[in-house]
């Protein structure tokens, strides 16, 4: 094997378009720029998103504007009202609740809300607790203990 053996892999290059070469070409005469306008002069373009001076998309839709932030914290919540009514004994953890299929991912952190009334005494181990909701829950002679 020498160095002029050497080829590069079938389709590996791709040959540079020649415009201006004559109308057999296909891209003679205008150069695949059409007739006159922006586009045919030279450093003649419109900025990405142009679209003819009609008011652009990003602009039509003010919902879409904005961040969105990646790394947000999501948390899955819960009313005390809901935790009640399903009566459940003992101390109810995520684990539990995601059993009963009260919630849907036990990936997520759990907050627990303070909408609906306790009766009972209720042992809840959550990732957070509203303000209200801690009040209920020790109200009714229950803990709220935080999860780290």
């Amino acid at each position: 094997m020498h160095i002029d053996d050497l080829r590069p892999a079938p389709g590996a290059f791709k040959a540079k378009k020649r415009v201006g070469r004559g109308h057999g070409s296909g891209s003679g005469k205008t150069s695949g720029r059409g007739q006159k306008g922006q586009g045919a002069r030279s450093g003649g373009s419109v900025r990405p998103g142009f679209e003819g001076g009609q008011n652009p998309i990003y602009l039509r839709m003010p919902y879409k504007r904005g961040f969105t932030n990646i790394f947000r914290t999501q948390y899955e919540i819960l009313n005390v009202g809901r935790i009640a009514e399903l009566g459940l004994e003992g101390t109810i953890t995520p684990e539990a609740l995601e059993e009963r299929g009260v919630i849907d991912a036990s990936k997520k952190l759990l907050k627990i809300l303070g909408n609906g009334e306790v009766d009972a005494p209720l042992h809840i181990r959550a990732h957070k607790f509203s303000a209200s909701a801690k009040e209920k829950i020790e109200a009714a002679g229950g803990t709220a203990e935080v999860i780290e």
